[in-house]
């Protein structure tokens, strides 16, 4: 966490009262929680009330994809088709398939490059083919994996000419490449707090007013009742100030940790020949993902963890098994190269004796989990 949010979760944890109450205190929470939800919404080019507090991203997702598919499958049975593309975050990607396989929904997952960008002319394609059928599309902002920075703006312009709307998981760019909800033409938008150095199980999802969307919980109605439950006003307060902190300087701090990231990501592509190395200068300024034959991805957390440099697996790592990387196989990798993938993350606390450690210590690691 910022120590900016970490002082505004102790600021706010003082504050006693429920921000639904209407005594003294619950007022005084609910004008807390109004004015975080004011600077998440300046932070993110929103209204505020557009901003919908959730637990993080997962959930924000969740209640974007279900509760649009739910909503516009009420006004016309016909909107059964949910377009999204086969590298989308779990989060993102995991809920479509639910649909599918549960509630009657035709998942479209479309097609992406050698680097995991979606390929606008299937987009089109599929549109063009399947316009009255189709619900929602769901195009991430950053690969989380490869760090791929992808074409919203233009799906968007597809879509908009057909009257569909678009959810973006916008997660993993936020604060490092530039967001602006209100020109984005988007019409709902999941982000995270700790993605941005806020605290862990705090999140929003932007919606349009004039998004059509069916709730995941029911109760005390609150968030627009599409997110029912007793909102957590200091995690909420806390997630306002890593956004302040995060977006301020985007660009300087963009630059900082691209150039960080670009050291790295030679340093990789040096100790792991045949390796196939993505960075900054490939997408978004804080990912740096490599695929490196002969060593698999677990052996490689292993041995980097041994020397005190903590990195991703890149692919899905569920209850500690590592999966082969959907993006990678997606990319059209074999699973081969789907099960030898590392992910490194930069962010606002990194330096350059971070990387430092890192490239001193990726030789012996390749080689030992090589071996």
């Amino acid at each position: 966490m910022r120590p900016v949010a970490r002082e505004a979760w102790l600021e706010a944890s003082h504050r006693v009262g429920n921000a639904s109450s209407l005594h003294a205190s619950g007022r005084s929470a609910r004008s807390l929680l109004e004015d975080a939800r004011e600077r998440i919404g300046a932070a993110l080019g929103a209204h505020p009330t557009e901003v919908i507090l959730t637990s993080g991203g997962t959930e924000a997702n969740n209640l974007a994809i279900k509760g649009a598919f739910w909503a516009r499958r009420a006004k016309d049975p016909a909107r059964t088709r949910i377009v999204t593309t086969a590298v989308e975050h779990h989060a993102a990607l995991d809920p479509v398939r639910w649909l599918a396989s549960q509630q009657g929904a035709v998942a479209a997952e479309l097609p992406v490059d050698a680097d995991a960008r979606l390929l606008l002319d299937s987009l089109a394609a599929e549109l063009d083919t399947h316009v009255h059928l189709t619900a929602l599309v769901s195009v991430q902002g950053v690969n989380n994996e490869v760090g791929t920075v992808q074409p919203v703006a233009e799906a968007v312009a597809l879509a908009a000419a057909q009257g569909i709307p678009v959810h973006s998981d916008a997660v993993q760019g936020i604060g490092h490449v530039p967001f602006d909800f209100a020109a984005s033409g988007l019409a709902t938008a999941a982000v995270s707090g700790h993605k941005v150095g806020g605290p862990v199980g705090v999140g929003a999802l932007l919606a349009l007013r004039d998004a059509a969307l069916s709730p995941l919980t029911h109760g005390g109605g609150q968030e627009r009742r599409l997110r029912s439950g007793t909102v957590d006003v200091a995690a909420a307060w806390a997630f306002a100030a890593a956004l302040d902190d995060a977006v301020s300087g985007l660009d300087a701090e963009a630059q900082r940790v691209a150039a960080l990231g670009e050291r790295l990501a030679r340093a990789l592509a040096s100790a792991s020949p045949g390796a196939v190395v993505h960075g900054p200068s490939q997408g978004a300024p804080h990912i740096v993902h490599a695929i490196i034959p002969g060593a698999s991805s677990e052996a490689l957390l292993v041995a980097l963890d041994l020397a005190g440099i903590e990195v991703s697996p890149g692919a899905a790592c569920t209850a500690g098994v590592v999966e082969p990387s959907h993006v990678v196989l997606a990319m059209g990798g074999p699973e081969e190269h789907a099960l030898s993938t590392v992910r490194f993350s930069l962010g606002w606390s990194s330096t350059d004796a971070d990387v430092d450690a890192a490239i001193d210590a990726l030789a012996g690691a390749v080689a030992q989990a090589r071996r």
